[in-house]
């Protein structure tokens, strides 16, 4: 039996290696798709660490051709293409909204965005090809390599750090619980060495280094049994006299602005603010742009709020903001407003990571003379000047994330620091399933990296409340109207991560090229 296995792996990896052309490519997509079930909703993380071995594979048959670099670099390209596509096709959902306008620009974004950060991926593996060797260091060097091209990722061009490899253990929370050290980089960078060394048990003429691979299972183990006693010794505790109120009206997007249901959307804000369930909110949050106007020129809007807030609740919500500007023309910003008693505005926060293509068009005289329009209806929007801290009344100092501000590790928390996050969105442009579900573990992580809870009030769901070890304290579920009505957790003391940032990762970086060049000067 043992022969045979032996055997099988024995062949798989040669096929492997000796694909060239248009089948080695075609391969690399399938297997990048393959891995992609590694990410919520499937949580399949083998499929994610296979993948990281089939591309070690790939690799080494490139590395006997002719231009081995080009041929890397295509063979990433086509594994990063096949992840991106698989794992974010719920961006399609966003030119649905308005097809008569959109419809058009739907196949350039659900292949342009993959083939975008899939460049990425092509840098690593080309880079990777450069320093590849004929044993197990060229699996330090692959790691090396893709993490940073995937911190790369996170930052270059405004960023998009989404669906990175770490977060490929949703399924074992204890595991994600190490980004409370080294951050979802550090994890990331974890997650590819394992994968990658798997590729040595498909491989029995490397049998001499099944140690590499059985290391890194037992430090998972590790990481895991060390997460959960993590969870086990943190139980949530919650702060005293904070009642939070999230209104989820779950307005379709499509509707969201139409004259017609203007009346009917803000009503539905207002009425579920004032449910009677026998409790009395202390803070009541509505998600991204709840207001269907211009809020700030509402005088009745503002009254309702002042009905609103009369006994001492505090409302917080995302509205859309204008500045007059000396020529006439309006300024828009995606913001934050926080009102207290009577509708006194105690502060705005002005959203400062915007959406590319969503809330500002690059590039945008040339974009727009070839036809091409951002999916949000009104012109761009400014940028804010990054991460806020609040005093509010009757609970600690919070700071608000606006959408996919919550994506960016290290990126998040001002100083002085806050004790808790609301996170507003509108999740109806990610679609019915995948996207907002990628979108909550992300603020999950973003919790446990900072050591701080994270409210999330969001349109169409889902809604929640994390603690600050990413357990979901309590929730409201995709496409339900209603209210949520939960306690706030207390913050715990700022993580390493918090305290650090990326220095861990860079440190782990360091000692895999570090393990590399000492490996190979020896041979």
């Amino acid at each position: 039996m043992g022969a045979s296995l032996a055997a099988a792996a024995d062949a798989t990896a040669r096929f492997v290696r000796t694909l060239t052309g248009w089948r080695q490519l075609g391969f690399a997509v399938l297997i990048g798709a393959f891995s992609a079930l590694g990410f919520v909703p499937f949580e399949f993380f083998p499929a994610l660490l296979l993948g990281f071995a089939a591309l070690v594979l790939l690799l080494d048959g490139v590395h006997f051709q002719p231009r081995p670099l080009l041929r890397a670099a295509f063979v990433g390209f086509a594994f990063g293409f096949g992840q991106f596509a698989a794992g974010m096709y719920w961006v399609g959902y966003a030119f649905l909204v308005d097809p008569g306008a959109h419809l058009w620009q739907l196949p350039l974004g659900i292949s342009g965005l993959p083939a975008l950060l899939a460049f990425f991926t092509a840098a690593g593996c080309a880079a990777a090809a450069y320093f590849w060797c004929n044993s197990w260091p060229r699996i330090l060097v692959l790691t090396a390599t893709y993490a940073l091209a995937e911190w790369l990722r996170g930052h270059l061009f405004t960023g998009f750090p989404w669906n990175l490899p770490g977060y490929g253990w949703a399924a074992l929370p204890s595991v994600l619980q190490s980004t409370a050290w080294f951050g979802v980089y550090g994890l990331t960078l974890l997650t590819v060495l394992f994968g990658a060394s798997l590729a040595v048990l498909l491989d029995p003429a490397r049998n001499r280094e099944w140690l590499l691979p059985v290391s890194l299972t037992a430090l998972f183990v590790v990481i895991a049994s060390v997460g959960s006693l993590r969870e086990t010794f943190t139980p949530t505790t919650f702060v005293p006299k904070v009642v939070l109120r999230i209104v989820q009206p779950n307005i379709p997007q499509a509707e969201k602005y139409l004259p017609q249901y203007v009346d009917r959307n803000w009503n539905r804000l207002l009425d579920l603010s004032r449910v009677q369930n026998g409790v009395t909110p202390t803070h009541i949050i509505w998600p991204e742009s709840a207001p269907p106007f211009l809020l700030q020129r509402s005088a009745v809007s503002l009254d309702e709020i002042s009905l609103l807030t009369a006994q001492g609740a505090v409302l917080m919500t995302g509205a859309v903001r204008a500045d007059e500007l000396p020529d006439g023309h309006r300024r828009f910003y995606n913001s934050f407003f926080i009102f207290g008693g009577s509708a006194q505005l105690i502060g705005v926060y002005d959203k400062f990571h915007l959406v590319p293509f969503g809330e500002y068009l690059p590039l945008e005289p040339l974009l727009s003379a070839l036809g091409i329009t951002k999916l949000v209806g009104i012109g761009s929007f400014a940028s804010g000047q990054g991460p806020r801290t609040f005093h509010i009344p009757g609970a600690p100092p919070v700071g608000p994330l606006i959408c996919y501000e919550a994506i960016f590790p290290n990126a998040v928390v001002s100083e002085p620091r806050p004790a808790w996050l609301v996170n507003v969105s509108d999740d109806s442009w990610f679609g019915p399933w995948a996207g907002p579900k990628q979108h909550l573990l992300i603020a999950r992580v973003r919790a446990i990296e900072e050591g701080l809870p994270i409210v999330r009030g969001t349109n169409t769901g889902i809604s929640a409340v994390i603690d600050p070890l990413g357990r979901v304290t309590a929730s409201l579920g995709l496409d339900h109207e209603g209210v949520l009505d939960a306690r706030l957790p207390d913050a715990i003391a700022p993580t390493p991560y918090a305290r650090f940032g990326d220095l861990l990762f860079i440190l782990m970086l360091a000692t895999c090229a570090l393990v590399y060049v000492v490996r190979t000067q020896r041979k």
